[in-house]
């Protein structure tokens, strides 16, 4: 019976063998080598490999994103942005000048319909950009709303004007048909889809500027890992110093530093292109679009021969509040001379309108109309233009500390992906070089 029960597996038949072994790796050998030394020192060491390369992958992974959304704000969304806001004021231009040329009587001043041409051919060339950058988005039905309204309201413009050049008064009716397609659809559409251009860049500011939780913490825990480790050598093999596990500790270290402080320089670059980029960017654009439409207003006035309230309400309403806007304006933040600029040309326009009111109450509609559309230094032209430059320039510079403090923002995690990668693979060679001396011990 003793013989029958110890038959060498060579003289059983594989599948028995096979079953033989797996009752002596279920029984009591597997239970003592599970409680054994060499089973403790194998399990440590596949602990500390698998935190130290996910904590590598892990890290590569989440600055890889990082470094990308801000490629995308540079490359993508900040030009869509500024596309967005050239659109909406090519159109709002547009809408002046025709109201402009359309004041002037009989054939309109040349430079007055070049800047209407100029401003329908910008207008077209951002909504081709759009559409080129942006294509199968959800803005997809602003742009093609804007598209689908930009020829019907040239076309009603061009009505408008054959009807004023021959002395007929139904041109002030297409004109003011045309102006309410710009102003109750067009300018709307081209608003809402520039601010959803610039929330946008807003939100993935908002993320950037978190920190990056996964990749600080996973190396933290396999930092705290390798000194357990260490500890627990020291108690059971009253080993002070691993070598191994020393250089996997410093090199963890050293990519657990190389992510905080890289991640602060880029956090703290991604706010400066926030706070002194898109913010003051975005007050001046609204700044600018709040001209465009108190010009409307200005210049519907006199179309109209309107003397009542309505286009005076919307003018004081977007003057007060563009007024608003340039006196809260920092003076430290970048377009603060443009500004200053800006605001002095405001306050002229503002006496020039008044003076074009008092003209329209006295009845002399030419005086205003050369109030409104003279050549003069100190018509409501000049001072328009004069502060819609002034914007455009603040804009400008704005836009360029954004650019320079996302660049910046991106550069601070260069070569931190590779490298994480690298660190943590090294780590964990160390980790295997530092326990194998240990494990041959038990041969």
């Amino acid at each position: 019976m003793a013989r029958t029960a110890q038959l060498r597996l060579d003289e059983l038949s594989p599948r028995a063998a096979a079953a033989a072994w797996r009752e002596r790796l279920a029984g009591t050998e597997m239970r003592l080598f599970a409680r054994s030394s060499p089973a403790k020192l194998l399990a440590v060491g596949l602990v500390l490999l698998g935190m130290c390369v996910v904590a590598g992958v892990v890290t590569a992974t989440a600055v890889d994103n990082r470094q990308h959304a801000l490629d995308v704000i540079s490359d993508q969304a900040e030009p869509d942005a500024y596309s967005a806001q050239r659109l909406y004021t090519s159109l709002s231009v547009a809408d002046a000048s025709a109201g402009t040329a359309f004041i002037s009587g009989g054939l309109e001043p040349k430079p007055v319909r070049d800047r209407y041409n100029q401003a329908l051919g910008e207008a077209s060339a951002e909504l081709v950009t759009q559409s080129t950058r942006s294509d199968g988005d959800a803005d997809t039905h602003l742009r093609t709303g804007i598209a689908t309204g930009l020829p019907v309201y040239s076309g009603i413009v061009e009505t408008a004007r054959a009807n004023n050049r021959g002395g007929l008064p139904v041109g002030a009716a297409y004109l003011s048909e045309a102006s309410n397609l710009m102003q109750a659809t067009m300018l709307p559409m081209a608003q809402e889809l520039q601010a959803h251009r610039a929330a946008a860049i807003a939100d993935t500011q908002h993320n950037q500027v978190r920190p990056p939780w996964s990749a600080i913490v996973l190396p933290l825990l396999a930092v705290a890992a390798l000194i357990a480790a260490q500890m627990f050598l020291f108690r059971h093999w009253n080993r002070v110093l691993n070598p191994g596990l020393l250089l996997a500790t410093a090199t963890m270290v050293v990519l657990l530093s190389w992510t905080v402080i890289a991640g602060i320089v880029s956090a703290v670059a991604t706010t400066d292109s926030r706070d002194a980029g898109s913010a003051p960017m975005a007050a001046l654009t609204q700044s600018r679009i709040l001209a465009q439409q108190a010009r409307t207003a200005e210049t519907l006035k006199l179309v109209r021969r309107d003397t009542g309230a309505e286009y005076d309400s919307t003018f004081d309403q977007a003057v007060s509040e563009l007024n608003r806007i340039l006196s809260g304006y920092s003076p430290d933040a970048p377009g603060a001379a443009e500004v200053t600029t800006a605001s002095s040309a405001l306050s002229k326009w503002r006496a020039a309108h008044q003076r074009m009111n008092d003209a329209v109450s006295r009845g002399d509609l030419n005086g205003a109309a050369a109030v409104a559309t003279g050549a003069g230094a100190n018509e409501a032209t000049a001072q328009v233009d004069a502060l819609d430059r002034a914007l455009a320039d603040g804009i400008g510079d704005t836009r360029n500390e954004l650019r320079s403090n996302t660049s910046q923002a991106a550069r601070a995690l260069d070569l931190l992906t590779p490298g994480a990668l690298v660190l943590s693979t090294a780590a964990a060679v160390f980790v295997a070089v530092g326990l194998w001396p240990r494990l041959r011990e038990y041969r």
